[in-house]
């Protein structure tokens, strides 16, 4: 049975908004006028549909979920499906408690998509910029299986635990981000204003500045003259890198050069590492082939050299190496990837031992990026306060001058 989303008005004359299962929409009219409702507008859950995805395709549109929002909406659909609840009458159940209008419409396009005929993992599958082609995987496979509770308990498990690990990472960078861009603000200000405004009470004395005010004089005309200028260059050289990084041999360069930087690399590459493990692991417990399963976690690495070592093992394994020795032939992955998948081939436990290396991987890049933040804070401090120094110097040494001259 199709399903209509409505807007009707009460008894009261308020706007109420909502989904109904008809046979028309003359049916779906007739339920609302049942229930006291003036029905002001019944369109097909189809149409809706049709209207977020096109939505969907334009830049700006917001997603209907958000990546936390997917791990709730996961979470939750775990827990109904896990009740023993039909999934038809579990996407309902979403769609009414639905906080924005997109979300409502979305569940209640797999509804009708489930309500057809279709396959869940298929109806996920015609909204790609809401669920990835790994989850849209997953889920198949836990259809397959006949556990898809377990399944969708798993992909929030793993899509809570991506954005807990992204989350101390941004929060490790946050502070060294604030100083950098105070700094930044407060020596343009005191180098483009305060600087000039101290130098002019000298310029009638017919004495010669220090040489560091006259350099910092010099640093603040330009920025006064050519600052624009200079902005406008860093922009188009900004935009020119990155349309330069779109080619794919420029961007697998740049990309292999950044994984051997001294630290950032290190991060990069345990991030990837943790990652990779983490979609493999879920992946082949959900019962997926390991080839399959390979080839669609290889494509949600961001690093494409990193991407590419993957690819090259996935290239190995469908020859018939063992997973475990077509990692360790690829250098830029972590040796503890393949120790932990070599492990798991030899006890039968893979997608534990892959989830173990996640985890340690996952602990690791935590710990260095807490001691890169660790280093940079002092490091940003002492760097500001020396070149606030060097700017009150410039400002001081006229007037220390003027009083040798006086006396």
């Amino acid at each position: 049975m199709p399903a209509y989303a409505y807007e009707a008005l009460d008894a009261q004359g308020d706007s109420r908004k909502g989904l109904l299962d008809a046979d028309s929409a003359r049916s779906a009219r007739a339920q609302l006028r049942a229930q006291s409702l003036v029905p002001l507008s019944v369109t097909p859950v189809s149409t809706a549909a049709a209207q977020t995805g096109l939505l969907s395709r334009q830049l700006f549109a917001p997603r209907a979920l958000p990546a936390a929002d997917l791990a709730i909406w996961t979470r939750q659909l775990a827990g109904l499906v896990g009740a023993g609840l039909p999934l038809e009458r579990a996407l309902s159940s979403l769609a009414e408690e639905a906080d924005t209008e997109l979300q409502r419409h979305l569940n209640a396009a797999l509804r009708a998509e489930v309500n057809g005929g279709a396959s869940f993992a298929s109806a996920l599958a015609q909204h790609p910029r809401e669920f990835s082609s790994i989850y849209t995987a997953v889920i198949e496979a836990g259809e397959h299986s006949g556990h898809l509770d377990l399944v969708l308990d798993r992909l929030a498990d793993d899509l809570e635990d991506r954005q807990a690990l992204q989350a101390k990472l941004i929060g490790a960078a946050l502070y060294p981000a604030i100083v950098s861009l105070l700094a930044l603000v407060i020596v343009l200000f005191l180098v483009s204003y305060v600087v000039p405004q101290v130098a002019q009470v000298f310029t009638g004395t017919q004495r010669s500045l220090p040489w560091l005010t006259v350099a910092m004089l010099a640093i603040g005309g330009f920025l006064k003259s050519w600052g624009w200028l200079l902005l406008l260059g860093l922009v188009a050289g900004l935009t020119l890198f990155l349309a330069l990084l779109r080619r794919p041999a420029l961007r697998l360069r740049f990309d292999a050069f950044w994984l051997t930087l001294p630290w950032i690399g290190r991060l990069a590459r345990g991030y990837n590492a943790a990652r990779f493990a983490s979609t493999l692991s879920m992946l082949s417990a959900a019962g997926v082939p390991i080839l399959k399963a390979l080839q669609a976690t290889a494509g949600t690495l961001s690093n494409q050299a990193l991407r590419s070592d993957a690819q090259a093992a996935l290239v190995m394994v469908r020859e018939g190496a063992p997973l475990g020795v077509a990692l360790a032939q690829q250098k830029r992955l972590p040796g503890l990837l393949a120790m932990f998948a070599r492990l798991g081939e030899q006890t039968g436990q893979l997608p534990l031992m892959l989830q173990r290396a996640a985890t340690q991987l996952g602990s690791e890049v935590q710990r260095r990026a807490m001691q890169l933040a660790t280093v940079l804070e002092p490091l940003l401090i002492v760097a500001m306060g020396l070149v606030v120094m060097l700017i009150v110097l410039a400002v001081l040494l006229p007037i220390i001058q003027l009083n040798q001259w006086v006396r």
